[in-house]
């Protein structure tokens, strides 16, 4: 199984380092733009599976790259960002100066041990699956997916950049015992005009 990792397109609180879980914005004018290139960098590629996250940022990505018909897997989700949710780090670091998500959580939302428990989760599921699978998501999730597929601890996940409308492969190596690797990560398309 190939597993083709897409996070979502810009939206206004990406642009301004809002963290966006639940609340759910729109792409920017911008944010299609990067959504059409991404699906030309995809142009050739077929999936035997297409996923998306049920927010509408993830979902008018997987649309503007040719995968309107994806399924909704509520697994896909972005971290809940509970009380934090659009604040910037340099809010939520105003009252807690050492914060961490990939430490402490998000009072009101999930907790590293709950992201970890769905990421894993969403991994057994799909571990059945042949072919390639497609799956629009967000930032931190895929952060989080990143590091569990292969085997790394949660805090692992801060060393993993992850721009809007970017791809990520990831498989499992079948001349190696069927491993889990990150084959290519944070792969962005040029837009057009």
């Amino acid at each position: 199984m190939e597993l083709y990792f897409m996070r979502h397109g810009e939206t206004a609180w990406s642009l301004t380092g809002q963290h966006t879980g639940k609340t759910d914005l729109p792409l920017t004018a911008h944010g299609e733009a990067e959504a059409r290139a991404l699906g030309a960098l995809l142009r050739g590629v077929s999936f035997d599976h297409v996923f998306t996250s049920p927010r509408q940022r993830a979902r008018r990505t997987a649309e503007l790259t040719g995968h309107a018909a994806a399924t909704v897997e509520a697994d896909l989700a972005e971290w809940d960002y509970g009380d934090y949710d659009g604040k910037t780090m340099t809010e939520i670091r105003a009252t807690r100066p050492a914060w961490d998500i990939y430490t402490d959580g998000c009072p009101g939302g999930e907790s590293p041990e709950q992201i970890t428990a769905r990421a894993d989760r969403l991994i057994a599921r799909w571990s059945s699956l042949t072919g390639r699978v497609a799956a629009f998501s967000h930032g931190h999730f895929g952060r989080v997916l990143a590091v569990r597929w292969i085997g790394l601890p949660l805090g692992m996940a801060k060393h993993f950049a992850i721009n809007t409308a970017s791809c990520g492969l990831l498989d499992r190596d079948p001349g190696r015992d069927h491993r889990a690797r990150i084959v290519q990560w944070n792969i962005t398309a040029r837009q057009e005009s």
